[in-house]
């Protein structure tokens, strides 16, 4: 009988403590621009830097998935210093002298809002042209699936 009563003491520690430690840890996704393997490993190292126990971008999604400790850091901090590397995420803008200092294969096309007008416009990082009718040539659609562009030259540089 006292192994029973010891035994199930035991066991709700263990359940107790087990629970309590799982709900400090939190898992979130963040939609963060890039391109290429060394935006990865930049992307990955700078939201473990803001906190993150674990970080794993995608750059076919752009999703970065993060796993961190709700006492120790939060979304906003590893944000923050993911856009402070160079990278704009789904809440916050990258500097612009930290974006241009980005390798020429890692500056994707940024999102800005034109403060006039307030519509989205895209703000590409060279000068290739995907089509005949001079639309700036788009990594995602031109790169990715060729048979969208005419300029096969475009997904070279």
């Amino acid at each position: 009988m006292k192994n029973i009563i010891l035994f199930t003491s035991i066991a709700f520690a263990v359940f107790f403590t087990g629970t309590a430690f799982a709900q400090k840890s939190k898992t979130e996704d963040i939609k963060v621009w890039g391109n290429c393997g060394m935006c990865q490993k930049t992307i990955e190292a700078a939201a473990l830097k803001g906190g993150a126990t674990s970080a794993s971008w995608n750059k076919v999604t752009k999703v970065l998935t993060v796993a961190y400790n709700q006492k120790k850091s939060d979304s906003k901090t590893i944000q923050e210093a993911v856009a402070a590397s160079g990278y704009d995420t789904q809440d916050f803008t990258a500097p612009t002298d930290a974006y241009k200092d980005l390798n020429s294969c890692c500056q994707y096309d940024r999102k800005v809002v034109d403060k006039a007008t307030s519509s989205d416009k895209i703000e590409s990082n060279n000068d290739s042209k995907c089509d005949n009718d001079m639309v700036v040539c788009n990594y995602k659609d031109c790169c990715e699936d060729m048979a969208n562009c005419t300029d096969k030259e475009c997904c070279k540089k």
